[in-house]
Order: structure tokens, then C-alpha cells, then sequence
């Protein structure tokens, strides 16, 4: 890649054209709290496909939404809200993630993951949730 002396326009249009899509374009996508909560609901997410077909109408979507909801609302706050809206999704994302941890307790319970699962959930889970509640300490 060779950039022109005193410009940022790129010879190479290839290597343009992939830097354009790897660059991220929304503010929230830069954030490592939206980027954490997007990894840990896609784990959810597959996780929760192995549950019984008797959960596909509860415990299944549930955790699947609740998982969905704790990126899409950091996303929503993230955009031209005041700091006072912004700090109300960022609530509404770290009750979402309570609610995920909730629904891993009764996975627990049911005996649909083993122990080492839950705890490895949990751990992201806990860590996750601390970066949050740092994070919508600091909105201001």
C-alpha cells in the first residue's frame, strides 16, 4: 500500500476498497463494551440452540432476546442521544444482561449445560457487566 506525500488518498484501489469496509462507520461499533456484548450474545445465541425442543418457545427465545438486547441497546443510546438517554439504554442493556444471567441459572438448573459452560458464560457474563456499569458511569 503506498500513500501520496501529504495525502491519505490511497493508489490502490483494492486495498481502498477493503480499508472502507473494515473501517467501522457507527460510533457504537467502535465501542469494546458493544463489541464484547455482540461476541457474548452470538455465543448465547449458539449455546441456546442446544436446549431441548420443548424450550424453542421459552427459555430459548428468551435467552436469545435478552442476549440481542444488551448490543442493539448500547447501539440505540449510542446515537445522538443526551448523556441522560444514553445512560437510560445502557440501563436498559445492563438489565438485559441480569436477565441473561438469570436465564443461565435455570439453564444450570435444568441441566442443559454442563458446569464448566455455565461457569465460562458466567465469567464473560460478570466481566461484561462490569465493563458496562464503568461505562455508563463515565457518560457524561
Amino acid at each position: 500500500m503506498k500513500l501520496e506525500a501529504g495525502s491519505t488518498k490511497l493508489k490502490n484501489t483494492k486495498m481502498n476498497s477493503l480499508l472502507n469496509h473494515l473501517i467501522m462507520k457507527f460510533k457504537f461499533e467502535n465501542l469494546v463494551v458493544w463489541q464484547k456484548a455482540m461476541d457474548l450474545g452470538e455465543k448465547l445465541i449458539a449455546l441456546s440452540q442446544t436446549f431441548p425442543t420443548k424450550e424453542k418457545y421459552n427459555l430459548t427465545t428468551q435467552i436469545c432476546r435478552a442476549a440481542d438486547s444488551i448490543a442493539l441497546n448500547i447501539a440505540e443510546g449510542s446515537i445522538g442521544q443526551s448523556a441522560k438517554e444514553y445512560k437510560k439504554f445502557m440501563g436498559y442493556s445492563i438489565r438485559s444482561l441480569a436477565e441473561v444471567v438469570t436465564c443461565l441459572h435455570k439453564v444450570k438448573f435444568r441441566k442443559y449445560i454442563k458446569e464448566d459452560e455455565f461457569i465460562k458464560m458466567y465469567d464473560d457474563s460478570y466481566h461484561l457487566m462490569n465493563m458496562m456499569v464503568a461505562f455508563k458511569k463515565k457518560i457524561s
